[in-house]
């Protein structure tokens, strides 16, 4: 699933996120969401969350919700 939407994505959902510092080469980061920092319905470059460990940046996927 793509993380375009934000009703779709809720704390504890396991993501991948593309950091800001890698969004040239598209790398992807694992983690688990702690809170969701975009405040629109949508956002068309995805969803901006931060992981438990910290690490902020947008949900290119979501692979499983807790």
């Amino acid at each position: 699933m793509d993380g375009t939407i934000r009703n779709k994505i809720k704390k504890g959902t396991a993501v991948n996120i593309v950091l800001k510092k890698d969004q040239r080469s598209g790398h992807l980061t694992w983690g688990i969401v702690r809170d969701i920092l975009t405040k629109s319905p949508q956002h068309p470059h995805g969803i901006k969350v931060r992981l438990e460990d910290g690490q902020v940046g947008r949900v290119k996927e979501i692979l499983l919700e807790e």
